[in-house]
């Protein structure tokens, strides 16, 4: 059937000297769109409370039902992409996603919105998981880092435009309008995949699934976040704390049995540790939670304090524009020869320190410099950490890695989210609620101290795996 075969890009395009770069840039709408819809919704949270009489741990799941749904598809979806086609995938990721934000914007109560969240999540497991293979396959070679820091800086502009559109749109046309902006976006973006974007050259030959290791996954990382969102004031009875905790670790370890004997693994755990991106990935998980935990943070502390919802987008601001400005500079500015992993290091500390200085109450002027010398640490770190993940793994697997890179940032950006909220929960109930951004912006300064020493593993290495060949792909 046509729609269910990738369409070939126009011969004009194809031998254009520049048809790596568009491919990089037309990825970039969905790197783009996914940060901005992550962004734009934390501004959001105020005007859901009001609007559906409910507290902070409540409405966050706006966001955490979205994040636990893209974290469980991100690895089987990119295994999908791999074998039947990057391309195919990414543009019917648009469709759905897009589709799934006006029925967000339409939304009758909270329970409907975050069911449409779930479904906008599908969209965006398609066109995340493929995001990162595209540009790692489509860059010219010896060029990956650049594409891969491009990419970053897409994000880092949805991250910037998140915070200001999304404080201007709830502040004048109401939160629904920060679904509907995705709409327009969405068309323009599978227009451009359709010309643009290669077809898939190599794809892989694995067969079977591993429908086991996707419940396994999904119900521990959904048990952890309900047991820290009940931690954090969600309501639920502490027998209830404690079957979602007990529930999450017994689930996590019949995944990591599983996933070592299992035909066709969701994870294939012997590659991550042969290849060494195991604690790479544990990196980026910990640098996307600290990019996103200030996103929820500021928000809710100049709200509190009698602060419009617009200037704190401002304030927000600095924090993904110093990251988009290191993402695309780094490449001239640090010594051409410091590797991928004196790269991470040095913006994982620079990360924690101002991660640390932010924990001490400053003017307005002072906290928008540190998150943007915050963003430009995590904008060194990321596309680093990024590039060597890919660089260990074999082109038949690159949606597979890429949907673990995706992952791990989706587990990043749900830990941004609620290890803020315990933050301001925990001091709220100790009866110092001004402690609560403090201890918020620690938390945030150790994870960023973990991603550093992270990224500084012995350089992985591509490792091939019997239970995978390849076969050419259409261009």
């Amino acid at each position: 059937m046509p729609l269910l075969r990738e369409p070939a890009r126009p011969a004009a395009v194809r031998e254009h000297r520049l048809a790596p770069w568009l491919a990089v840039g037309t990825v970039c709408f969905g790197a783009f769109m996914g940060q901005l819809d992550a962004s734009i919704v934390t501004l959001a949270f105020p005007a859901l409370q009001r609007q559906f009489g409910v507290g902070l741990a409540a409405a966050q799941w706006v966001s955490l039902a979205y994040l636990l749904a893209l974290v469980a598809l991100l690895v089987p979806v990119g295994r999908w992409s791999d074998r039947y086609g990057r391309k195919l995938v990414y543009l019917y990721g648009f469709v759905v996603f897009s589709a799934a934000s006006a029925g967000c914007g339409l939304a009758p109560s909270l329970a409907a919105l975050i069911g449409l969240r779930v479904v906008q999540a599908a969209g965006a497991a398609m066109l995340q998981a493929n995001s990162v293979a595209l540009v790692a396959t489509s860059a010219p070679p010896g060029r990956r880092r650049t594409a891969l820091g491009i990419q970053a800086a897409a994000q880092a502009l949805g991250l910037a435009l998140g915070p200001v559109a999304g404080g201007l749109l709830v502040a004048s046309a109401g939160w629904r309008a920060i679904f509907f902006v995705n709409v327009p976006v969405g068309i323009v973006a599978v227009t451009a995949g359709w010309f643009l974007l290669p077809r898939t050259r190599q794809r892989a030959a694995r067969q079977g699934a591993d429908p086991l290791g996707l419940l396994l996954l999904a119900v521990a990382t959904t048990g952890t976040l309900v047991a820290v969102s009940a931690v954090s004031g969600l309501g639920l009875p502490t027998a209830g704390l404690a079957a979602c905790a007990a529930l999450a670790l017994l689930a996590g370890m019949a995944l990591a049995w599983w996933e070592r004997r299992a035909a066709a693994p969701l994870i294939d755990l012997p590659i991550l540790v042969a290849s060494g991106i195991a604690p790479l990935l544990a990196g980026a998980l910990c640098a996307y939670l600290v990019l996103f935990g200030p996103l929820v943070l500021i928000p809710q502390v100049l709200t509190a304090h009698g602060g419009s919802v617009v200037r704190a987008g401002l304030i927000l601001t600095a924090l993904p524009a110093g990251f988009g400005l290191a993402a695309v500079a780094a490449e001239r500015i640090l010594p051409a020869r410091w590797s991928n992993q004196r790269r991470c290091l040095a913006g994982g500390l620079l990360a924690a320190g101002c991660a640390a200085a932010l924990a001490i109450p400053a003017p307005a002027i002072v906290a928008a410099a540190l998150l943007g010398l915050l963003g430009a640490g995590l904008g060194t770190y990321i596309p680093a950490n990024n590039t060597t993940i890919m660089s260990g793994v074999p082109p038949t697997e690159a949606a597979a890695a890429g949907g673990m890179v995706n992952m791990a940032r989706g587990l990043g950006t749900a830990l941004g989210v609620a290890v803020v909220t315990l933050a301001l929960h925990a001091a709220a109930h100790l009866g110092h609620p001004g402690a609560g951004p403090a201890a918020a912006m620690a938390a945030l300064a150790a994870a960023a101290l973990a991603a550093a020493l992270a990224g500084h593993p012995a350089r992985p290495r591509a490792v091939g795996t019997g239970r995978l060949t390849s076969r050419a792909g259409r261009r």
